[in-house]
């Protein structure tokens, strides 16, 4: 199916998707995806996160992106 994704998403999608199963650290992704560096107070990377779990995954299924808590996110099959 099509999903329609903003610019940022897509580049947080695209940044996930290059590490599979590998857990990902808020501060990575702000690094990497935001180009910010670490700011404790920022919610930027939960809020985009559900986001993209709106959008990518099916009602029903196993979602694609999980959260390792204290630490960040993983995307695996």
């Amino acid at each position: 199916r099509d999903i329609v994704l903003t610019a940022k998403e897509f580049r947080l999608l695209a940044y996930l998707m290059s590490h599979p199963d590998a857990v990902i650290s808020r501060t990575r992704l702000l690094n990497n995806v935001w180009d910010l560096s670490f700011d404790p107070e920022t919610k930027v990377v939960d809020v985009y996160i559900r986001y993209l779990r709106r959008k990518i995954d099916g009602e029903g299924e196993t979602p694609l992106i999980k959260t390792v808590r204290g630490f960040g996110y993983v995307i695996s099959a």
